[in-house]
């Protein structure tokens, strides 16, 4: 069996497994008449990679697909990876003493350096725009509080 079908089985799975969690969710008694509940989009979500998953494993493959083309990744790719995912955790350790504005245009601006981009004039603008537009929708939008500059809220 190819790498990618090993894969969509193993995405069936967990997709499988969140959709049923999610559908046995229990809902408070307020949130049963509400038209968007909180049990929506993760069934959404669950249901998408279920399907997603099956087409990948009933579309048939072609004759230059069959031929297990599976190369190691090399060692660049491999370090990259690394440093996203280290990248991930800093953000993680950041976003409290840095705030969320300030956490999220190092984490973008240090992801594009890892990925190879360097373009700085226009990496960063864009970095604090998304950061302060995400920030904006959540806190203002969604009404959730997100520390936006160190020293802010509690």
């Amino acid at each position: 069996m190819s790498l990618d079908r090993c894969i969509a089985i193993f995405f069936l799975v967990i997709s499988l497994a969140y959709g049923y969690s999610a559908l046995n969710y229990p809902l408070l008694p307020f949130e049963r008449n509400m038209a968007f509940l909180p049990n929506t989009m993760p069934m959404v979500l669950g249901v998408l990679g279920a399907g997603l998953s099956l087409v990948i494993l009933i579309t048939p493959r072609s004759a230059d697909a069959n031929q297990e083309n599976a190369t190691t990744p090399e060692l660049g790719h491999v370090v990259q990876a690394v440093l996203l995912l280290v990248a991930m955790v800093l953000f993680a350790l950041a976003l409290r003493p840095l705030g969320f504005i300030l956490a999220t245009s190092l984490f973008l601006v240090g992801c594009g350096v890892v990925l190879g981009e360097r373009k700085f004039h226009l990496m960063i603008p864009i970095a604090a725009f998304s950061a302060f537009t995400i920030w904006y929708l959540v806190q203002e939008v969604l009404g959730i509080f997100m520390r936006p500059w160190p020293g802010v809220g509690g």
